[in-house]
C-alpha cells in the first residue's frame, strides 16, 4: 500500500486517498434509499470512517494536534509548523497593510492643513511654529514639493521620534535629536531679527521638556562591568627528596650496624 506519511507502530500509515481507493463497496442499507454502496458517496463514507479509526490518516493528524499543545517546536509535526508559519506571515502582511493605510490617511490629513495657517505667530506655540512654517514655505518654492507636505512630514517625524524614544528605541532617539537640532536651525533662520534669540531659546526649552519623555532612562554615566578573572594563579612549592639505597650486608665497611632508612 503506498504511503506518504511516517510509519506508525511499525506499519505504514495510509493516507485518505489510499483508503478511498481500496475501500470495499458497502452493502445495501436503508440509509442509501435502497441503492448499493458501490458509488462514490458510499466509498467516501467508508473511507471517512476508516480514516478516523486507530492508525488512520485523520486519526494520526488529530493525535499530532493534541500532542502539539505540550510539545516543543522541534517535536511538532511539520505540517503544523507550516500552517503556523503561513498564518503568522498572513497576519503580519495584514497588519502592515493596515498600518500603511493608517499612515497614508494621517499623512494626507496633515498635508491638507495649509503651511501658512499659523497666523501672525502669537502665543508661545505660535512663536515656535510660525517660523518653521515660513522656513518650509520659503524652501518649498525652490523644490518640487508642496509646503504643506514638508510641514506634515516635519510634524510626523517629531511625533514618531517622540513616541519611539519614549519606548526606548535607539533609532527614534537619534531622530528626536536631529529633529530638535533642525527645528532650532529653522527657527533661528526664519524668526524676526529682533526676537530671534528669544524664539530660539523658547523652542530649545520646549524641546528639552519634551526630551524628558523621548529620552527617558538615557544616562551619560559610563557602565562598568566587573568580571572575575578567568584564570587564577595558585603558587605552590614542590620539594623532591632523593633517598639513597641501603648498603648490602658483608661488604668492606664492616657489619651492618645502621639500619636502612625505612620509608
Amino acid at each position: 500500500m503506498p504511503s506518504n506519511d511516517r510509519p506508525v507502530n511499525g506499519q505504514d500509515n495510509p493516507t485518505f486517498l489510499d483508503l478511498l481507493n481500496q475501500t470495499p463497496p458497502l452493502p445495501p442499507t436503508p440509509e442509501l434509499d435502497g441503492k448499493h454502496g458501490n458509488g462514490r458517496p458510499g466509498r467516501l463514507r467508508a473511507a471517512w470512517k476508516a480514516s478516523w479509526e486507530e492508525g488512520g490518516f485523520l486519526y494520526q493528524r488529530w493525535e499530532e494536534v493534541f500532542r502539539a499543545r505540550h510539545a516543543s517546536w522541534h517535536e511538532v509535526a511539520n505540517w503544523i509548523k507550516a500552517a503556523a508559519l503561513f498564518g503568522g506571515l498572513s497576519l503580519i502582511v495584514l497588519m502592515l497593510d493596515a498600518a500603511g493605510d493608517i499612515a497614508s490617511a494621517a499623512l494626507k490629513g496633515l498635508s491638507a492643513v495649509p503651511a501658512t495657517s499659523g497666523g501672525d505667530g502669537s502665543g508661545l506655540w505660535g512663536t515656535v511654529d510660525h517660523p518653521v512654517r515660513l522656513f518650509l514655505a520659503d524652501q518649498a518654492a525652490h523644490l518640487a514639493v508642496a509646503p504643506a507636505a514638508l510641514y506634515a512630514f516635519w510634524q510626523l517625524t517629531g511625533l514618531l521620534a517622540l513616541v519611539g524614544g519614549f519606548f526606548g528605541n535607539a533609532g527614534a532617539r537619534i531622530a528626536w535629536v536631529l529633529f530638535g537640532i533642525g527645528s532650532l536651525s529653522m527657527i533661528w533662520s526664519a524668526a524676526p531679527a529682533g526676537g530671534r534669540a528669544a524664539a530660539t531659546g523658547l523652542a530649545a526649552l520646549m524641546w528639552a521638556l519634551a526630551s524628558m519623555f523621548a529620552l527617558r532612562g538615557l544616562t551619560l554615566r559610563p557602565v562598568v562591568h566587573n568580571h572575575p578573572p578567568q584564570y587564577q594563579f595558585n603558587p605552590a612549592l614542590h620539594l623532591h627528596a632523593t633517598i639513597p639505597a641501603p648498603t648490602p650486608a658483608g661488604d668492606d665497611l664492616g657489619p651492618d650496624d645502621v639500619h636502612p632508612l625505612q620509608r
